[in-house]
């Protein structure tokens, strides 16, 4: 559940989030009962308890490649994000990793918490890969080698330029993309999309979390994990790092503007893909994400916080997100009013106001010219100070019992 804070200030966002508890419960209840898919479903809720609450819903053969898929660029990624490996041992594991899932003795120590147990017991993902369907073990170890093969090439390469940072999107997200689309197209349930669609897709989500991820990366130890563009950042400050000293405050929020106006390029193309869709599961599973990165951008942009310690959606709109994104006029409803929420923030006086005002127009056209604005329900833009004396009511109500329920059950311990 949120915060009491929280649920006061937003009482109706109380409904989404006992909905979200029942479905994460129910998750659990749905692990099966073998070893290895017992471990990749744990592990799965353990490294992303939101993509695992999406993922549930597929059908059960595209839900169990996702789920692998998923594992397997995981502990990709968590080979590339130590920086206590020396390249020289990293890279050939990268290149090689594809190889990897077919050996079900592999196993390789690094990461820290529950990133290390995968790594440690991987032979368990490995033993679930081998029982998936051809053409999905193909997808799967296509996109591997393709990502592993970026990741290494950027092991030793700075990322310096914008296009650089398109690359580096494209391989460890931007495959993603493409790794996604033809697993669906695996499934027989969507036709193939395009790559560049597909990418885009990708590109959204990665450059979102580049974004709010700022100040972990900047502090990671031993050594800083730095994506953001020199091209950008250098307009700004001299080094990366300078960005979260204070006395570069408004340097850095110019900076971290110009970033969310780079990432803005892509949510028309997401809007697209989402729109080619067919199978409602499939929609769902896509379609919460994207929603949830326009949202984080929203929240980041002109925000100081971003600099100074982690920004993003309370965890009561993100089960609003999770429980009202149905169909594509809920997702065009979403991008409209985040939209509308980042274009209030945008100051005249940013270097990047005219170019952020141009693509948040661009999206907003995109969402009106859909013509399904009427037919979703607006959750985002309500007034935060307009609170429903009903729902209040409710929680007055609900707490006791609650409380109630947690004293009898320590009782009977």
């Amino acid at each position: 559940m949120g915060s009491l804070g929280a649920i006061v200030k937003h009482p109706d966002d109380i409904y989404p989030l006992l909905k979200l508890k029942m479905a994460a419960r129910h998750a659990e209840k749905q692990i099966p009962t073998e070893p290895h898919w017992g471990f990749c479903y744990l592990m799965l809720h353990k490294v992303s308890r939101s993509f695992a609450l999406v993922i549930q819903q597929l059908g059960t053969d595209l839900r169990n490649a996702v789920c692998i898929f998923y594992l397997v660029l995981r502990a990709l990624d968590t080979v590339e994000d130590d920086t206590a490996i020396a390249t020289d041992v990293k890279v050939p594991i990268l290149i090689a990793f594809h190889r990897h899932i077919y050996d079900r003795d592999w196993h390789f120590a690094c990461g820290t918490k529950e990133y290390k147990v995968l790594m440690d017991e991987f032979h368990h993902v490995s033993t679930a890969f081998l029982e998936l369907e051809k053409n999905y073990q193909e997808a799967i170890e296509d996109i591997t080698k393709r990502m592993g093969a970026g990741m290494a090439k950027f092991i030793c390469k700075e990322v310096e330029t914008v296009d650089d940072y398109d690359e580096y999107c494209h391989y460890v997200a931007g495959l993603v993309g493409l790794g996604l689309s033809k697993l669906f197209h695996a499934s027989g349930s969507e036709d193939l999309a395009s790559d560049y669609l597909s990418n885009s897709m990708g590109l959204f989500l990665q450059k979102t979390n580049i974004i709010r991820d700022y100040l972990e990366d900047i502090n990671e130890i031993p050594k800083s994990r730095m994506f953001w563009p020199r091209q950008i950042w250098s307009k700004y400050v001299n080094k990366l790092e300078d960005l979260k000293y204070e006395e570069n405050s408004t340097k850095a929020v110019q900076c971290l503007n110009d970033m969310v106006t780079n990432a803005l390029l892509h949510a028309e193309d997401s809007l697209k893909y989402m729109s080619d869709l067919r199978d409602p599961s499939i929609f769902r599973f896509c379609a919460i994400p994207q929603i949830m990165a326009i949202g984080t951008l929203a929240l980041c942009y002109n925000n100081i916080e971003v600099f100074r310690g982690v920004v993003k959606m309370r965890r009561g709109l993100t089960a609003k997100v999770i429980d009202r994104t149905k169909t594509i006029a809920d997702v065009y409803g979403a991008f409209f009013d985040f939209s509308c929420m980042l274009k209030s923030k945008v100051d005249k006086n940013d270097p990047n106001a005219t170019k952020t005002l141009r693509r948040l127009e661009s999206i907003q056209k995109t969402c009106s010219n859909s013509g399904l604005l009427s037919k979703r329900k607006s959750y985002i833009m309500n007034n935060e100070r307009t609170y429903s004396l009903t729902l209040i009511l409710i929680l007055i109500i609900l707490l006791p019992i609650i409380f109630a329920y947690l004293s009898a059950n320590r009782q009977n311990i």
